[in-house]
C-alpha cells in the first residue's frame, strides 16, 4: 500500500474513533458532573477574569491552586475595604471551586458581615445611602450563600449559616418581615439537621427559630419537648425557657411558677432564666406566661418593687431608623 493511502487511512480510523467515543464520553461527563466528582466547564467571562496564565493552569485542571492565589487577593482586597472587588473575586473563586464550603461561607460572610458593617459605620455617606448599602451588602451575602446552597444541596454546614443569618437581629431581621424570614430560618435549619452530618446544635437553632414563627407554636411544642426528653445536652436554659413558654400557650390555665421552679430547679433559677428572657426583647422570643410567672416568683422570693424586673426598662427591638439617624 502506498505511503500517503496508508496516512489517509490511518486518518480516516482516528476520525471514525473519535467521533464514537464523544457520545460515550459526553454522556460520561455529564454523569460525572451530576455526581459531584468533575467540575462544570470553566466559563468564558471567568476565564477572562483570571487572566490568561491563570486560565491555562485552571484548564490544565489545577482549578484549586488558581482558587487559592485568588483567595489571597481578595483577602488583600478585604484588608483594603474594596467591597466589589472581595465579592467578585469570591465569585471567581467559586467557579473555579464550587465543591469548596469555605469559599461560599467566607466569602458570604465578608458581604453580609464585614461590608455591611463597614457601611453602618461609615460617617462620610449620608444617612439613606449608608443604610442602602448596608442592606444591600446583607443581602448580597444571603444570595450568595444561597447560591453555594443551590451547588451544594447536602452540605449542612452552609444551610446552617443561612438560617443564623436569618436569625440576626441586626441582620435581614431588621428589615424584612420577621416571621417570613424566621420561618426562613427554622427552614434551613431543618434541612442542615435532614443532611445526617449536622452537628448537635442545629435541632436547638431550629427550634429557636420555629418558636418565633406565629403560628406554628404546636410544631415548635413538639420539637422542644422531644429534645428536652433526649437529656441534658440538649437543656440549654433557652431551650427550658421555650418549653415553658410554648407550654403556657398550649396550657393557659397552668401553674406558671411550679411549673418554672420544676423545669430549672429552684425559684432563683427559674427567676434569673425567666428575667433574662424577659429582656430579650430584641430577638423576637415569645413570652407566654413569663410575666406571671415573675410576679408570683418575686413573691416567693420576697423581691422588693424596686428591684423588680418590672422595673427595669425594656427597651423596644432596634431598627435601622435608629441606626442610620445623623
Amino acid at each position: 500500500m502506498k505511503p500517503w493511502l496508508k496516512n489517509t487511512v490511518l486518518v480516516v480510523a482516528l476520525l471514525a474513533f473519535g467521533a464514537a467515543r464523544m457520545p460515550f464520553e459526553a454522556g460520561l461527563s455529564r454523569e460525572l458532573r451530576a455526581a459531584g466528582l468533575f467540575p462544570p466547564p470553566l466559563e468564558i467571562g471567568t476565564r477572562d477574569k483570571i487572566g490568561q496564565t491563570s486560565s491555562a493552569v485552571a484548564l490544565g485542571g489545577l482549578r484549586t491552586l488558581v482558587a487559592t492565589f485568588l483567595n489571597l487577593r481578595a483577602f488583600t482586597f478585604f484588608t483594603e475595604q474594596r467591597w466589589d472587588d472581595v465579592a467578585g473575586t469570591y465569585g471567581m473563586i467559586v467557579d473555579l471551586a464550587p465543591r469548596t464550603r469555605y469559599y461560599w461561607e467566607t466569602g458570604s460572610w465578608h458581604m453580609a458581615y464585614n461590608a455591611a458593617s463597614y457601611y453602618l459605620n461609615d460617617s462620610k455617606l449620608p444617612p439613606l445611602r449608608r443604610r442602602e448599602a448596608w442592606r444591600s451588602s446583607i443581602l448580597r451575602g444571603r444570595a450568595f450563600l444561597e447560591r453555594g446552597i443551590r451547588n451544594n444541596p447536602d452540605d449542612w454546614s452552609m444551610l446552617a449559616n443561612l438560617g443564623f443569618l436569618l436569625s440576626d437581629a441586626n441582620k435581614i431581621q431588621a428589615f424584612r418581615d420577621p416571621n417570613e424570614t424566621f420561618a426562613a430560618a427554622a427552614d434551613a435549619y431543618r434541612r442542615s439537621y435532614e443532611t445526617g452530618h449536622a452537628l448537635g446544635y442545629v435541632r436547638r437553632a431550629w427550634l429557636y427559630a420555629l418558636a418565633r414563627v406565629e403560628g406554628r407554636e404546636a410544631e415548635a411544642l413538639a420539637l422542644a419537648r422531644k429534645l428536652h426528653a433526649e437529656g441534658a445536652q440538649n437543656r440549654t436554659p433557652t431551650l427550658l425557657v421555650l418549653l415553658f413558654v410554648l407550654e403556657a400557650w398550649e396550657n393557659p390555665g397552668m401553674d406558671v411558677a411550679g411549673r418554672a421552679i420544676e423545669l430549672f430547679g429552684s425559684a432563683e433559677k427559674a427567676y434569673e432564666a425567666l428575667s433574662g428572657h424577659w429582656l430579650r426583647t430584641r430577638e423576637r422570643f415569645p413570652v407566654f406566661g413569663v410575666s406571671a410567672a415573675l410576679e408570683s416568683l418575686e413573691k416567693m422570693l420576697s423581691i422588693p418593687p424596686a428591684e423588680s424586673i418590672f422595673s427595669q426598662p425594656v427597651p423596644p427591638p432596634a431598627g435601622p431608623d435608629e441606626w442610620f439617624r445623623e
